[in-house]
């Protein structure tokens, strides 16, 4: 069995109490047969305690009315993990926040971006992630339907992809419609059933020349899109609105969202281009010759350049971030689907979101911080990727582009 990492796996270390949104809170735990099995059969006063506190007809603990896991204690430790240790802990508990995909004798493990360490270990880098490949004997497994020789070139498409992604010669803006582009050349071979030319799309996307050429047409084509006529404003609103028809997992989420929308939009078209200009600007503030340089530490505010607010973060490295993770952790599931486009289009409209939420909070406060996007990113993403209904809205939004 390969196993497939990034590079900043290993840096996780569960915050437990100290974590500034508990995963025991929020969300059902599933539990796994196995562990329903050996809750069943604990013996002593402690297995009373515990089998009272699960939903046997559904399979998952009970909650308290502020949607809270029975065992969470109101010192946000597990009352399960400190009498009985780590390993009473069911499958979804001791694994998350690691995020698994499976393939045919490839495991694909990253950290989700809805626990707030995993966020901040992931948009507190400014290095290009690289991924740690590892041979483990003994657990090949062989999935059914399953077809390698596809599953070969999507991982191929994908080292492309990350590669374009992580090129930061180009604007971020360029780089995701380079992608988007070569999404949809994919999509229309595996239409027309003609996988082996997908090598001559890598190849394509590879090449210096075609990529010079690529490149001028896509910048004259986001100039336009970002003018005066209204496109970016239209196509943005479009996007957003897209969110209200998902299933809404928190009681918090409508009343950000209307939040957002009316900071964003409320405007209407000249004040959104008027504001994200004036992000824009700021964004790239540098520090006056004798100031500070922009704090990279964690969690502060902003830093002081003679006097005013600059960021403490690159946003172009930020969104990088943010879309090697989607791309990495969704992309090879095509091989189930067939659906190269819509992954792709889910990545992408996931950040083009998650930007304009980091506008909006901006144009509240006057100033955002990193520790702000943290927040923004892990919320979305509990929203989004606990969800297998809302990850197959999005693949499916893809007339929006």
């Amino acid at each position: 069995m390969l196993y497939v990492k990034p590079d900043y796996y290993q840096k996780f270390k569960c915050t437990a109490d100290k974590c500034e949104a508990t995963c025991c809170a929020g969300w059902q735990i599933v539990i796994d047969e196995a562990s329903l099995e050996c809750y069943k059969e604990l013996p002593g006063a402690y297995g009373e305690v515990l089998r009272e506190r699960i939903d046997w007809e559904e399979g998952i603990f009970k909650q308290d009315a502020c949607k809270r896991c029975a065992f969470l204690k109101a010192d946000n430790l597990c009352d399960m993990f400190e009498h009985l240790g780590e390993d009473s802990l069911c499958v979804t508990c001791t694994n998350y926040p690691r995020h698994i995909e499976e393939f045919e004798n490839v495991r694909e493990i990253t950290l989700s971006i809805s626990c707030p360490e995993a966020a901040s270990i992931i948009l507190g880098r400014e290095e290009p992630v690289t991924f740690c490949e590892e041979e483990v004997d003994g657990e090949d497994e062989e999935f059914e339907d399953f077809d390698p020789f596809f599953f070969s070139y999507l991982e191929d498409a994908r080292k492309v992809i990350l590669g374009i992604l992580q090129n930061r010669s180009l604007d971020i803006s360029v780089r995701a419609a380079l992608v988007q582009r070569m999404a949809e050349e994919m999509q229309e071979i595996i239409l027309e059933a003609e996988l082996f030319e997908l090598a001559d799309v890598f190849e394509k996307y590879e090449d210096d020349a075609f990529l010079h050429h690529a490149v001028q047409a896509i910048e004259k084509e986001l100039a336009q899109f970002h003018g005066a006529d209204g496109d970016a404003f239209r196509y943005s609103k479009a996007i957003f609105g897209k969110l209200y028809e998902l299933e809404h997992l928190s009681e918090e989420w409508e009343p950000y969202l209307e939040q957002c929308w009316e900071l964003l939009y409320g405007e209407k078209a000249a004040g959104y281009y008027a504001v994200h200009k004036e992000f824009a600007a700021w964004c790239k503030i540098a520090p006056a010759q004798g100031g500070t340089k922009p704090c990279a530490v964690q969690g502060s505010d902003s830093t002081r350049s003679n006097g005013q607010d600059v960021p403490d973060f690159n946003l172009d490295i930020i969104l990088e971030q943010l879309l090697v993770y989607f791309i990495f952790t969704y992309f090879c599931g095509a091989v189930y689907d067939d659906n190269i486009i819509g992954k792709v289009q889910m990545s992408l409209i996931s950040v083009h979101i998650l930007c304009e939420m980091f506008v909006a909070k901006w144009t509240e406060q006057h100033t955002l911080t990193r520790k702000d996007i943290e927040r923004i990113v892990y919320r979305y993403s509990r929203e989004l990727e606990h969800s297998d209904v809302n990850l197959e809205l999005l693949e499916e939004a893809r007339g929006l582009t």
